[in-house]
């Protein structure tokens, strides 16, 4: 085995050889009058590599490297071999515009390796992976646990598996364990695979060999269909789980690392979000508060909170509650995560010009009962949703501001009129997820007296909106951990909520004086419940624990 030194030696003679290579064929180009491309450098399409055929395009020293409409690269090591003129000759025959660049002959084998992922095995994989149902089934029913997605993954010989079979068991491990997303990432000897599960990464499995890890890589590029050879900038694809009954969507994250590629897949399973209002963990007050709101005709609802908040969850809720024949619902996201019956669903192209201010402005020309806008960006979809809210429509949206209040400090930041938004405002929600404990195995842990004694404080200074006798006879559990929730003690998450209602108060306050503090004795005067204090009864309901309120609220204010 060579040492350190000697490896660094070859890999330095070895670019010090490739650099020699690509000037030469530079300077070749230059002497023909033709482009040079280092390929390197530039990305390789694979569906150019696939119309010629393999023999063929190794026996003429080429390779087609792009194909845009019926224009087409031709790479070639020496563009006057009979060969690769004959090739260049056919494909103008077949209608392309052929242009031909140079490259030297370590870029063409690179730009061959291509040709592994478009054999017929692999072409039936571009874009969806078919995984029967039963088989599906079979994987999720066994790879309930961490520690039995471990073991399956060990069972592959991984240095020769199919990266096809790898695939499936990290994506029916994924399903079968609830995780949202699932992450790849390269170290320096091997790389890991981990799960993000209720919110937190639990690592899965971290001995993959780094030759089998590559593989994997590729072809979940070639699944999202980004560019292969593209290693040294990031890119983000999608694909398709067929499961015959339904289609679950991974949108697909690529960053190049220090030891190799990382990859982060967004699992979107329609099911996720089949969730209705009752579901939500809505208190009985805010479950009527909410179902008043999106009754009304016009006004905007805004749901606020960070990424991976459950806004979306949320807003989908009120969509489903909403959905009938006599209502026209249409959206506006970027992109489409889940797919709801009966509602139009439409997604922003920024390059098309569809962008969130364009495309409200065309879909409030379709005479739409309610519009869902993905989030609010900037100014001009600002100013477009308020319009529509005042004009007839019912708009739903996100913010990114941290709770209910801030609201309205954030559009003022944005530029809207002050004058706009109190009329417009009916509801601003702010939420957060929290864990929810593990009915199999949680642990009843009665408070302590100064716990009590806080606990008993706080009952009392509740709004009469809430109903306090629910809360009388509370019990307080602490998580345990067992094989129904891989020893974590908690299983799925739940909503802590706060609602700030518009009206007039409201804006006579934005008109006067938009602070938070000014808005926050508003709050005070509706009888807020904050997130956190909703967080508390969910504990005294036995549904989490006072360490995931303060992880997603922060320090108890009792």
């Amino acid at each position: 085995m060579l040492d350190a030194p000697q490896n660094d030696l070859r890999d330095r003679l070895a670019k010090l050889r490739r650099d020699g290579e690509e000037r030469a064929a530079q300077r070749f180009a230059e002497k023909l009058g033709l482009t040079y491309a280092d390929l390197g450098k530039i990305p390789v399409a694979l569906d150019a590599v696939r119309i010629l055929p393999e023999n063929e395009a190794k026996e003429a020293k080429v390779a087609a490297i792009e194909l845009k409409s019926n224009k087409v690269a031709l790479a070639a090591i020496d563009p006057g071999l009979p060969a690769a003129k004959k090739v260049a000759e056919e494909l103008a025959a077949k209608k392309y515009e052929v242009k031909v660049v140079v490259v030297s002959p370590s870029s063409m084998e690179a730009a061959w390796k291509f040709y592994q992922f478009i054999k017929p095995e692999a072409e039936n994989i571009t874009g969806k992976v078919e995984i029967t149902k039963k088989r599906l089934e079979d994987l999720k029913a066994k790879l309930i646990t961490i520690d039995a997605v471990n073991k399956e993954i060990s069972s592959l010989s991984l240095v020769n598996a199919s990266p096809v079979a790898l695939i499936e068991i990290i994506l029916a491990g994924a399903m079968g364990l609830r995780a949202s997303d699932i992450h790849t990432e390269a170290g320096e000897k091997k790389a890991k695979l981990r799960f993000r599960i209720d919110g937190l990464l639990h690592d899965i499995f971290d001995d993959i060999p780094l030759d089998a890890y590559h593989t994997f890589v590729s072809r979940i590029k070639l699944l999202s269909e980004m560019k292969l050879n593209v290693r040294d900038a990031a890119q983000d694809g999608r694909f398709t789980i067929g499961l015959g009954d339904k289609d679950i969507e991974m949108r697909v994250s690529v960053i190049p690392a220090e030891f190799g590629e990382t990859i982060v897949m967004r699992i979107l399973d329609p099911s996720a979000t089949m969730v209705g209002l009752p579901d939500l963990g809505l208190r009985a007050d805010n479950l009527a508060l909410v179902k008043k709101k999106i009754a009304q005709p016009n006004g905007l609802i805004l749901n606020t909170g960070p990424t991976g908040s459950g806004k979306t969850t949320t807003l989908y809720a009120f969509l489903r509650t909403m959905n009938d024949p006599t209502m026209k619902i249409i959206t506006l996201e970027d992109p489409i995560e889940y797919r709801i019956e009966g509602v139009e669903q439409t997604q922003v192209d920024d390059e098309a010009g569809y962008t969130f201010g364009n495309g409200l402005r065309a879909i409030v020309r379709q005479d739409p009962d309610v519009i869902l806008v993905g989030e609010v960006r900037d100014l001009e979809t600002a100013d477009i949703a308020l319009e529509a809210a005042l004009t007839g429509h019912l708009v739903l949206s996100t913010l990114h501001t941290n709770d209910a209040v801030g609201a309205v400090p954030r559009l003022i930041n944005l530029g809207v009129k002050a004058v706009s938004i109190g009329p417009a405002l009916s509801l601003a929600i702010a939420q957060r997820l929290v864990r929810v404990l593990c009915s199999d195995c949680k642990k009843e842990a009665p408070a302590d007296a100064a716990t009590a004694e806080k606990i008993k404080t706080f009952l009392a200074a509740l709004p009469a909106k809430v109903d306090k006798k629910a809360y009388e006879n509370y019990k307080i559990y602490t998580p345990v951990g067992c094989a129904r929730c891989n020893g974590i003690g908690y299983k799925g998450r739940v909503g802590v909520f706060e609602f700030l209602e518009g009206g007039s108060d409201l804006e006579k306050t934005i008109l006067h004086e938009a602070s938070e503090v000014a808005l926050r004795e508003v709050a005070q005067r509706q009888e807020m419940v904050t997130m956190q204090q909703d967080g508390i009864l969910k504990v005294l309901e036995g549904k989490t624990t006072f360490e995931e309120v303060m992880g997603a609220t922060g320090d108890l204010v009792w």
